[in-house]
């Protein structure tokens, strides 16, 4: 789909890119350009923050972006989904996460931590028993008791209240890309007969026990947002659209970001094509909770037009590695163009990547040139 100027009509009732961006609960957006929840690698083997991850997030902060939000955290040390990842799992990650907001919210973006637990996708070089809603021989893992995922419930639920004593204001739940909370909504990986399994209202169950959750232990402002993929990893698009619609129907969360991989694509299953991915959920009731969308937005232009396509914000994640101040880049040229791939190293280390981050990117295909030039 190419990308198209909006229209003289559509500028009249579409929010700019730079207009405030307020929520239910807690501080407002300063624009509506928020810095996606990325993978960097540039934990300690602990999970802890460091230095790099300071000065990667600071970066963004200070370039403009809406809020800032961070790397996916684990909340439990058998969720871990990388070595580099960031861990929430201890008090003893408090301080860190201190520092790393401060860090952000010098520069007066909103500042949001993302929870995760990676389930079944957690590597056997992480953790020595992975773990999912049910048995799953491909991947090793071992279904949890009612027990343990009554546990889970009670981890995310510490990890807000951690990222809130750090002075966050608000974390988002990942509950995308076929980690734990995706693969308890899917019917393919959630073979329970547990009030955990079954219907979509027991597959949910979990996601809505760790929102109640936050929602009694952190304070009446503290800000919560949920990550849903849309289709794929053994979900139902028509499911997801229901529980999208239950979950702003009640009100608990502030926002849901929709992680698309392409915010313009059509739906993968066949009964649904015809109309964008996205559309399928725009077009529902809010009641107050925005909606974000992610996938391929690298032009201020394109998010423009889905601001138009009826989102209130939108995530910005590869065009942000490549310029730390892409919405101060956008605000001063609409037509604004990211520098074209491949990137060298060298160019990525000066938009603050540090050297484990730089070996990541150099696994994205044509992301870096040459890749072996990224020092192991």
């Amino acid at each position: 789909m190419a990308e198209e100027p909006l229209s003289e009509a559509a500028a009249l009732t579409t929010p700019s890119l730079f207009e405030p961006l307020t929520f239910k609960r807690g501080p407002a957006a300063e624009n509506r350009l928020v810095l996606a929840p990325m993978t960097s690698d540039q934990a300690l083997p602990d999970g802890s923050v460091t230095d790099d991850e300071l000065r990667w997030l600071g970066m963004r902060a200070q370039g403009g972006f809406g809020f800032v939000m961070t790397s996916a955290c684990y909340v439990q040390a058998q969720g871990k989904g990388g070595q580099g990842q960031f861990g929430i799992y201890s008090d003893d990650h408090i301080d860190g996460y201190a520092r790393l907001a401060a860090v952000i919210k010098a520069h007066r973006p909103m500042a949001a931590l993302q929870l995760h637990h990676a389930g079944y996708r957690s590597p056997k070089r992480c953790v020595p028993q992975p773990v999912g809603p049910s048995d799953d021989p491909e991947s090793g893992a071992r279904g949890l008791t009612t027990a343990e995922v009554e546990q889970l419930v009670a981890d995310f639920v510490s990890g807000a209240r951690r990222a809130q004593q750090a002075g966050f204001d608000g974390v988002e739940l990942h509950g995308a890309h076929g980690y734990i909370l995706t693969q308890f909504l899917s019917p393919a990986d959630n073979r329970r007969d547990d009030r955990y399994g079954g219907s979509l209202d027991n597959r949910a169950r979990i996601l809505f026990e760790i929102i109640d959750g936050v929602r009694a232990a952190c304070r009446p402002d503290f800000q919560l947002g949920l990550r849903l993929s849309a289709e794929r990893y053994g979900l139902r698009l028509a499911e997801m659209r229901e529980l999208a619609a239950e979950i702003m129907a009640r009100g608990q969360i502030d926002y849901l970001d929709l992680s698309l991989w392409d915010a313009r694509k059509e739906p993968a299953e066949g009964a649904f094509q015809g109309r964008t991915l996205m559309s399928y959920f725009t077009d529902l009731p809010r009641h107050g909770v925005r909606l974000g969308v992610a996938g391929k937005i690298m032009t201020p232009r394109l998010a423009a037009q889905m601001l138009e396509a009826g989102a209130d914000f939108v995530m910005i994640g590869r065009a942000a590695i490549l310029h730390h101040d892409f919405p101060r880049r956008a605000r001063a040229d609409p037509a604004f163009q990211p520098v074209p791939l491949p990137v060298t190293a060298d160019y990525l280390a000066g938009e603050g990547l540090g050297r484990r981050f730089l070996k990541y990117m150099a696994t994205w295909d044509g992301f870096v040139a040459p890749p072996e030039a990224v020092a192991p």
